[in-house]
């Protein structure tokens, strides 16, 4: 009965990343090698503005193109045990199809109503990179990967950005990627005037992670970052994981978008279910020291969800409409203040 409800657990949260740990490698560089990702072709991004996924298409309220952009980086979604690679294969139908049907689906979606969704492909490093025993060639993978992200990121800027203004959004892998590109090309750049925000999430930020670019604390704030992790209401990690990912990180209020140290239901706009359905009015949050401690979801099959003790795997989808809401007031705020 425990092997056929866990089964079910993991049913219900299929789509979004999990975390596992492989023993199985290869040395790094003995890796099979993978086709680099070339952006100046359609088929090395998930998503473009004028190439989006038939699952995210119809949120396309307006298929005109916006004023703003957000450039997206998903988290890690190669875990299995016995996978020996260190980076994933783009160019397999069945990572393609899963990078549009969890993160780009449940999460870069959030961001669609307020800016042209760009969402390049990637090879991201296995999850065992976030294992200490791997370290080291964990590193090698990680920089492969944020070497297609930097690339895709060059090309965005010179052939699609037009001198607009963007959002970067990003995480767990996402957001390690993100923090280092923010460090290279926007952060005490010229390029950061035209930031209008950063949403750093699934990973811990600190308060000082840049040197110009802080931490936002109201809702219409714009130049800035918001981070977050989630995690049941009063559960915790293991006491090493805690110190490592979580306390110190900057901890934002992805509900009220303020200083606020709590928010009730009643001001929750809403949850994307796996049914791409809206729950609204779902959920309690409580901040505490890099933890964004959040009530069990009140959603079907809401009982499979009691033993889940983190919500690493719902970080963006149970503030879904919240993301969406707020990122639109950003971009408004940023054409306010600069005048367009």
């Amino acid at each position: 009965m425990f092997k056929r409800n866990l089964i079910k657990v993991y049913i219900l949260l299929w789509f979004l990343t999990g975390c596992k740990i492989s023993h199985k490698t290869y040395d790094f560089e003995d890796s099979p090698n993978i086709e680099t990702p070339d952006y100046t072709k359609s088929d090395s991004w998930a998503v473009l503005p004028n190439k989006l996924p038939n699952e995210i298409a119809y949120l396309n309220r307006s298929n005109e193109n916006k004023n703003a952009d957000v450039f997206f980086i998903y988290p890690t979604l190669i875990d299995g045990k016995n996978q020996k690679e260190w980076n994933s294969n783009i160019w397999d139908s069945e990572i393609r199809d899963d990078v549009i049907n969890r993160p780009v689906k449940y999460q870069a979606s959030a961001w669609m109503d307020a800016a042209n969704l760009y969402v390049p492909f990637y090879r991201q490093a296995h999850i065992r990179v976030f294992n200490e025993k791997y370290k080291e060639e964990g590193l090698k993978a990680l920089d492969l990967a944020y070497g297609d992200i930097r690339n895709a990121f060059i090309y965005y800027l010179n052939n699609f950005n037009d001198n607009k203004p963007f959002i970067i959004a990003s995480h767990s892998q996402g957001t390690v990627h993100a923090k280092r590109l923010i460090s290279e090309f926007i952060d005490g750049k010229q390029l950061q005037k035209k930031l209008i925000a950063a949403y750093l999430v699934g990973i811990k930020v600190k308060n000082n992670e840049f040197k110009n670019i802080k931490p936002m604390y109201s809702p219409k704030e714009i130049g800035g970052f918001v981070s977050w992790n989630s995690y049941k209401f009063n559960k915790y990690p293991k006491k090493d994981s805690y110190e490592d990912w979580f306390r110190g990180g900057v901890t934002s209020n992805p509900i009220t978008w303020d200083k606020s140290k709590e928010a009730g239901k009643e001001l929750h706009k809403g949850l994307l279910y796996r049914n791409m359905k809206i729950f609204s009015n779902n959920i309690n949050i409580k901040l505490i020291d890099g933890i964004v401690w959040a009530s069990l979801p009140n959603v079907p099959g809401k009982l499979f969800l009691k033993p889940v003790r983190s919500y690493h795997f719902a970080d963006i989808n149970l503030f879904w409409l919240d993301i969406s809401e707020n990122a639109k007031l950003r971009v408004e705020e940023w054409f306010l203040k600069n005048n367009y």
